[in-house]
């Protein structure tokens, strides 16, 4: 029997993992069992920090409307309680994006917030 070796299909499979590890540092982008290693962690990596950036980003926006809040004599969470009894439906990306761009409007929601909950 003829001894098959894959040549070409093996080699174009190598081709597609190598430009995957483009732009990893030494031996993780020349070497081929360094390469699948890096290449797997970095998927898991990926995969892991997609979850992970929503929460991050949700830190972030709960930190500024914290700080906003702050500076006008309420704590974070009375100030999303007194939202909530005031049935003002914004979301913290939203009150974080007013807190930073438009104080106004900012103040107008804490002394609505205020004003429910005294």
């Amino acid at each position: 029997m003829v001894r098959v070796t894959y040549g070409a299909p093996r080699h174009q499979k190598k081709v597609r993992w190598f430009k995957q590890a483009k732009g990893f540092r030494g031996g993780r982008s020349k070497l081929w069992r360094t390469v699948r290693e890096s290449v797997v962690r970095a998927w898991a990596y990926s995969y892991r920090d997609r979850r992970q950036k929503k929460r991050q980003f949700r830190r972030l926006w709960i930190v500024r409307i914290n700080a906003a809040a702050r500076m006008r004599g309420m704590t974070y969470s009375q100030f999303i309680n007194g939202l909530k009894l005031a049935e003002v439906d914004l979301n913290r990306k939203q009150l974080s994006e007013i807190a930073i761009h438009d104080p106004a409007s900012f103040d107008k929601l804490v002394e609505e917030a205020k004003s429910v909950l005294a």
